[in-house]
């Protein structure tokens, strides 16, 4: 049963409310009032299964999912199939994204089991942890197909109740195989997996093979990679901007079969043109259903929004084009404005749902267009975005980009700069619109690695683009982080609602490190430096597998769980290991530190020849790994950062994208060239202020001038 529904004395509205509701996370909360008695992950939970010999329901989503919210609707508020996991189960609900050892350990178990998964994930374990059953979403009961019954959730329940009672036997079997196979794949020793015997013997031509083989999976008419569903894969495209980038400087040579740019420009264009970009407000939704990015799952996360406003940011670098550098502010833009708290922290997601429809938030019909727009400029704006009568949607439309400008305003009959005014007029008027809307309901729990890596596009932006308000939100962002997140030093994973809990993972610990180090190249500021070098410390401390190579995903300090997961796939979010490489890479080039760039080098070694022939799986980590192989710049200007002379050094290095660079700046003698060892002993030039460009802490003679700077770079 679940527990009295009163609280305080205060009788509740609710018929239902279970042990969620002193939770903190709002996918969580969304269950407090289900029928069914959920329990959050924790020692009461797995004790209760244990004396009672019940077998374990876990039940994992996140709140952004819009097939957990059906099957939320289908089956946890059904008061009959909850009596039937109140009776033969312990039902554990977790979020995902606070829990991402759990999500990671119970969905390979589900991969193994049915060769897919997704969520929302529903796995069945022995009282003791061990999986034995599961699946992603279920209906609520049997369903036919033509010929083929789809069993229902509620048959799968009681199937697995009476396997359980009768056939105990068999399901301890299927579960010590599970776990058997599950503790094998964590306990692998990254030192078996290449046989490289150093990096010496790796050249940059062999990223041009990695570079070949996500050409041969390149969309040529709709850009990214594969069919549909179809993802961004922004880690795909840094990795050939950086091969672009070897090849314009004559270090690789090996053909790819098409151009790096080309792939990337195409594929760039091509999101900012579709649905998956919201024309109106900016940012981006999770992924497309389709192949050319027409119709998206309408979720925000804020991890892919990270991602992609950094890798346009760099492709505006690379080709000085404007159009990356809009996609890329209004991206932000949007961040600012719907996804910051007023402490300074990042939410995680909005919803794909609003009033219980699927992407109804950002649909329009060609009524509703004309009821906020004047006749004309409806026209032009419905002609440009694709509005029509039919749809592209459920009879109303996605707005998005099919014809070019100059197109459009030849079949109008207009001038490009009256179409360019009518479009500007018509995103603002149906945008102000469109906030009278219901909005979709957002997850404001903040996560240490998402902020991190939102931090890190934030940092970047304010450098490159000279955007004094981004820096203030990115300062904003790290001192809450600092403050909130890490009070007493160990990072902890999640805060909502002025309460943060749970101790932090090794991507926690990364990214964040990664995002302050860009905050130092942006501001200059040697406490950001330091801040990012203890945490990457800490992380040695807590994550290092010392034995086998890399760090594992929990701490030192973590429950036990059926195993220590290591992560070294990439997938919507780099892994921690691959951030790891790329940040103790750096941080050996600021500081020289042999033993940073050693742990680097070790994990990058037993890998290069997997990520090279799988590079989708890799592509942060291949980053980390063209970082290793090429002549890194480490760039030391020693002045008075308010200067103009200063300025001149900083601007150069600031407006090119090298992303095989370091950058410290101070006056000699300040505290940051104790902090920072690339800058100790640099003295100004005739008593101006000079730039040093090193490798390895050898430099070469500094100069003084914005143009003898930029032709050593």
């Amino acid at each position: 049963m679940t527990e009295t529904s009163e609280a305080a004395g205060t009788e509740s509205p609710y018929a239902h409310t279970n042990r969620l509701i002193n939770e903190t996370s709002p996918y969580l909360l969304q269950h407090a009032h289900n029928p069914v008695n959920w329990y959050p992950w924790g020692e009461e939970a797995l004790r209760k299964a244990r004396e009672e010999d019940k077998p374990i329901l876990l039940s994992v989503g996140y709140s952004a999912c819009h097939w957990c919210h059906v099957m939320e609707r289908e089956s946890f508020e059904n008061e009959r199939i909850a009596g039937v996991m109140n009776q033969h189960f312990v039902s554990i609900k977790v979020d995902r994204e606070e829990r991402p050892d759990i999500d990671g350990i119970y969905m390979q178990a589900v991969q193994a089991i049915t060769r897919q998964g997704g969520w929302p994930m529903t796995v069945f374990l022995t009282p003791d942890g061990r999986p034995f059953y599961g699946g992603t979403y279920f209906p609520p009961q049997d369903r036919q197909y033509g010929r083929q019954t789809v069993k229902g959730f509620q048959s799968i329940l009681l199937a697995v109740a009476q396997l359980y009672a009768e056939q105990r036997t068999d399901v301890e079997e299927q579960a010590e195989q599970l776990a058997t196979f599950l503790r094998q794949k964590s306990d692998a020793p990254l030192r078996s997996m290449g046989t490289l015997a150093a990096l010496d013997g790796v050249s940059l031509e062999q990223l041009a093979d990695a570079g070949r083989e996500l050409v041969g999976d390149f969309d040529e008419m709709y850009g990214g990679f594969g069919q549909a569903p179809k993802f961004p894969n922004t880690m795909s495209l840094e990795f050939l901007l950086r091969l672009h980038l070897h090849r314009q400087r004559g270090e690789i040579t090996a053909a790819t079969g098409r151009p790096e740019l080309e792939i990337i420009e195409t594929s760039l264009k091509s999101m900012a043109h579709g649905g998956i970009y919201d024309q109106l407000g900016g940012g981006f939704h999770r992924y497309s259903v389709d192949a050319e990015w027409l119709v998206p799952h309408f979720e925000k996360m804020l991890y892919d929004n990270a991602l992609l406003s950094r890798v346009y940011l760099h492709t505006f670098l690379v080709t000085g084009e404007t159009f990356y550098r809009r996609v890329t502010t209004q991206t932000l833009d949007y961040v600012v404005r719907e996804m910051t708290s007023p402490e300074g922290g990042f939410y995680s997601t909005q919803d794909a749902d609003s009033e219980g429809e699927e992407g109804k938030f950002f649909l329009w019909t060609p009524a509703e267009v004309e009821a906020v727009l004047p006749a004309r400029d409806a026209q032009l704006f419905m002609l440009y975005y694709d509005v029509t009568q039919r749809g592209n949607f459920e009879d109303k439309n996605i707005l998005h980009v099919s014809k070019k400008l100059a197109v459009v305003a030849e079949s109008a009959g207009v001038s490009e700069e009256e179409l360019k005014k009518a479009l500007q007029h018509g995103r603002e008027a149906l945008f102000a619109a469109r906030e009278k809307r219901v909005k979709p309901a957002r997850d404001e729990k903040v996560l240490s690695a998402w902020n991190g890596l939102m931090l890190l596009s934030f940092a970047e932006a304010a450098r490159y683009l000279q955007r004094a308000d981004y820096l203030q939100v990115a300062r904003r962002n790290a001192e809450f982080l600092l403050s909130k997140l890490a009070p007493n030093g160990r990072l902890l994973r999640t805060y909502k609602d002025g309460h943060a809990h749970l101790n932090g993972y090794l991507e926690d610990y990364l990214f964040l490190a990664d995002g302050l180090l860009a905050l130092y190249e942006a501001d200059l500021d040697a406490r950001w430096f330091s801040e990012a070098r203890r945490l990457v410390d800490e992380a040695i401390a807590f994550f290092a597998d010392e034995e086998n190579g890399g760090f594992f995903d929990t701490g030192t300090d973590h429950e036990a769980l059926l195993n220590r997961p290591k992560d070294i796939m990439d997938n919507a979010t780099p892994a921690g290991n691959s951030v790891a490489a790329e940040v103790l890479l750096r941080l050996a080039a600021w500081t020289g530190e042999t033993g940073y760039r050693q742990r680097a080098d070790g994990y990058l070694r037993s890998l290069t020849e997997l990520m090279v022939k799988y590079p989708q799986s890799f592509a942060h980590v291949l980053g980390a790994l063209d970082f290793a192989l090429s002549p890194a710049r480490e760039i030391a200007i020693v002045g008075d950062s308010q200067q103009p002379a200063t300025q001149s050094l900083l601007t150069v290095v600031n407006s090119r994208y090298l992303p095989n660079s370091v950058l410290a700046a101070a006056l000699p003698g300040a505290v940051a060239a104790q902090t920072i060892p690339l800058l100790a002993d640099r003295p100004l030039k005739d008593g101006q202020p000079s730039a040093y460009i090193c490798q390895n802490f050898a430099c070469q003679a500094p100069v003084t001038s914005a143009d003898a700077l930029a032709s050593l770079l």
